[in-house]
């Protein structure tokens, strides 16, 4: 065989949604910024794809990480890096795309900035 990739688990948009609903599961988008002001999903974490390896310590390890970008490439990529870490790791299947084709929830435009660390005062 000239390659040998795992396969990584898929999960649907609803199911997604609905395991980050209960807690079950985190979703993080990996697209670029610009792409998620345009649309993201709703409650979703971001980590770029390129920034993934040195911020993979900010997912948890106690839920599985649900990775999704605009088909499900990228997030495919970064399900498998995160499995070869430890993590329990899965791609959303079909990605942002498959996500609005089901009517689920998203967001627009810039995000709320991210509380920094606090500061002395």
């Amino acid at each position: 065989m000239l390659f040998n990739r795992k396969k990584t688990d898929q999960l649907s948009a609803a199911a997604a949604v609905a395991g980050a609903r209960s807690g079950d599961l985190v979703l993080v988008d990996v697209r670029e910024g610009d792409e998620r002001v345009q649309a993201r999903p709703a409650n979703s974490q971001h980590i770029p794809l390129p920034e993934l390896s040195s911020r993979i310590g900010e997912l948890p390890r106690d839920r599985t990480v649900a990775f999704i970008c605009r088909s499900g490439s990228r997030s495919g990529v970064a399900a498998r890096a995160a499995a070869d870490r430890g993590l329990s790791a899965v791609n959303v299947r079909g990605g942002l795309l498959a996500w609005k084709d089901a009517g689920l929830p998203v967001e627009t435009g810039a995000e709320p900035a991210r509380p920094g660390p606090k500061r002395a005062a």
